[in-house]
């Protein structure tokens, strides 16, 4: 099972009001396990920074101004992420920014950005603990993971604290995946299969003062209901 960890940094909140994506950070998961790889590129917006967005991750346009636009890198990115489930914190968000840079490049919408494709962690934290905060930093918070370095929003780097977040937050999955996947024993069965006899049972009795304390409990029933079919 391939999945991506994926977020994006914008110049503002909103691509319907011509925000772009300035940053993306992907990191790769095998089989629940991080294997290292990683995407990750600054993009020119060729279009100017608002100063909520600057103070947020701290990117402004004096350092994007030599990057490359959204077109110049879709075939990368879309390379890297292609036949994998894409995991993003308030998907609906990340989303909806790259759908529109895809359309503003004149390409296809890929499938992995469609809603089957995706796990929204936002909403898991939500449904596991409801009115509890969910934001990436309380999460980091609940899991143990440890976010000190993060003193800006970054792509990558909240790409890499998610999938840590991720694995704990599903972790109970894992132990059933890792349950239904057990092969029985060779040897399971194998004595009924043989006729051979199995180890006598441990047979444990009741004592007298059980059985007495028993027998009590069906008087009590009897004269409580009228009757008490235990002692037909």
């Amino acid at each position: 099972m391939r999945q991506i960890v994926l977020d994006t940094e914008t110049t503002g909140l909103d691509w319907k009001n011509g925000d772009r994506v300035i940053e993306i950070g992907c990191v790769e998961l095998l089989n629940r396990t991080l294997t290292g790889r990683r995407y990750h590129t600054y993009i020119n917006p060729e279009r100017a920074i608002s100063a909520e967005a600057t103070g947020i991750h701290g990117i402004n346009n004096d350092f994007l101004a030599d990057k490359r636009v959204f077109a110049a890198v879709a075939q990368e990115f879309e390379d890297f992420v292609r036949d994998a489930e894409l995991i993003i914190h308030n998907a609906p968000f990340d989303v909806g920014f790259l759908v529109n840079e895809l359309k503003l490049a004149g390409r296809p919408i890929i499938r992995e950005l469609d809603s089957g494709n995706v796990i929204d962690t936002l909403a898991l934290a939500r449904e596991q603990n409801p009115g509890k905060k969910a934001s990436l930093d309380a999460l980091c918070e609940r899991f143990g993971v440890s976010n000190a370095h993060r003193t800006l929003h970054g792509a990558l780097l909240d790409a890499e604290l998610l999938a840590e977040v991720y694995l704990a937050m599903t972790r109970g999955q894992e132990s059933l995946m890792m349950a239904l996947e057990e092969e029985p024993r060779p040897d399971a069965g194998a004595s009924l299969a043989s006729g051979t006899e199995r180890m006598p049972l441990k047979v444990l009795r009741a004592s007298d003062e059980e059985l007495a304390a028993h027998d009590a409990v069906l008087v009590d029933i009897k004269d409580a209901s009228g009757g008490c079919l235990w002692r037909s």
